[in-house]
């Protein structure tokens, strides 16, 4: 069986193609540069989401899509890498969604929710793996954080399940492996549960200094990711997401994610030790 990965050069593709090559398979990396994936010790081939040619995608059996991370027409970028892969024969998909799918009231879940109908429509069995939030969403800003003492967001004490990029990855390997999987839906997140003041308390913890959590209102919170030289979209559609955690967007005490994996998801002490 030939599993291929896109965006395998990104956070998650990287890591997708480590956890199925640790369990004994060689996946097929699929990259805008073959170049840039020399270090992945994979076959390597040329595929963008923008034109996703067929040929890329021959004799490929498991197709996993990784979500693009270009917001500019992203549903689209990914209608053509399904009509692709049908063109190409391939027999199932993996699809990196997002919690809670069609339910989830996020700005952000839109382009999930009309790839997953996209999914549907073009027939091609399916494992829909709807992540949650990464951790590592958290860490980006975390050297300046510390030196501020200040963890900003618009989530209130709303509760996240947040989870680390390679516990996402390991499900992405264990459900491409096994067709077992196929037709199935998982709804993926942390074990246990953090709000903004108990994540800033981890960051003080593991870095010996005061870090407070400093809740903002929604509009607030995107004017000063823009202030941070985010483009004003994406800044409006982060914001959002963080407003609506406050409401339980990403909350999910299933645990569905540690039993795919067959181990407890990484603490978030763990994935803050590592990034500072």
């Amino acid at each position: 069986m030939t599993i291929a990965v896109t965006g395998a050069t990104g956070h998650l593709g990287r890591l997708a193609i480590a956890a199925l090559k640790a369990r004994g398979a060689t996946p097929v990396a699929l990259v805008r540069d073959p170049a840039k994936a020399a270090d992945l010790g994979v076959e390597a081939r040329a595929f963008d989401y923008t034109s996703a040619d067929p040929a890329a995608l021959k004799g490929v059996d498991t197709l996993v899509l990784i979500s693009s991370n270009d917001f500019n027409d992203r549903a689209g970028q990914h209608r053509k890498v399904i009509a692709a892969a049908k063109a190409a024969g391939v027999k199932r998909l993996v699809y990196t969604s997002i919690l809670k799918g069609d339910a989830s009231p996020m700005l952000l879940a839109q382009d999930h929710i009309a790839t997953e109908a996209a999914i549907r429509d073009a027939g091609i069995p399916a494992t829909l793996l709807r992540n949650g939030w990464y951790t590592e969403n958290y860490i980006g800003a975390l050297g300046a954080a510390v030196q501020h003492g200040a963890i900003i967001g618009a989530a209130g004490e709303g509760r996240v399940n947040s989870a680390a990029r390679k516990d996402y990855a390991e499900a992405i390997a264990v459900t491409a492996l096994d067709a077992a999987h196929s037709g199935k839906t998982y709804e993926l997140a942390g074990d246990t549960a953090h709000t903004g003041a108990e994540f800033a308390a981890a960051v003080a913890k593991a870095a010996g200094k005061p870090v407070a959590y400093v809740p903002m209102a929604e509009a607030d919170y995107a004017k000063a990711l823009q202030g941070f030289g985010l483009p004003e979209g994406f800044a409006r559609i982060l914001a959002d997401s963080d407003a609506q955690a406050g409401h339980g967007a990403l909350a999910d005490d299933s645990r569905t994610l540690s039993r795919l994996i067959g181990r407890p998801t990484t603490p978030i002490a763990d994935t803050i030790a590592a990034a500072l």
